[in-house]
């Protein structure tokens, strides 16, 4: 089964949600509802700008714990490198 690392933003150079999980489709869509409530609910960030595919469900967490730890910068390049306009990418999955 595979497995997402995921980025949301509220809008382009906005507020950023890193996370990870094995249904990406569902945990979007749980942010856009605001199923949960917590940061992304209270910041309005629900716009998935970018996303990665692991096999495995331990390197998807290794590789979402490095990415929480990197620099805003280097997380805005890493976006814009695949979506230089900050498009939602929710609907074309």
């Amino acid at each position: 089964m595979d497995s997402y690392v995921y980025i949301l933003a509220n809008k382009k150079n906005g507020t950023l949600y890193t996370g990870v999980t094995s249904d990406l489709i569902k945990r979007v869509y749980q942010h856009k509802a605001k199923i949960y409530g917590g940061f992304s609910a209270k910041y309005n960030v629900n716009r998935l700008v970018y996303f990665e595919i692991y096999e495995d469900i331990n390197q998807a967490i290794l590789r979402e714990t490095r990415v929480k730890g990197w620099r805003r910068v280097w997380k805005i390049a890493l976006i814009e490198k695949e979506n230089p306009d900050w498009q939602d990418v929710y609907n074309s999955l």
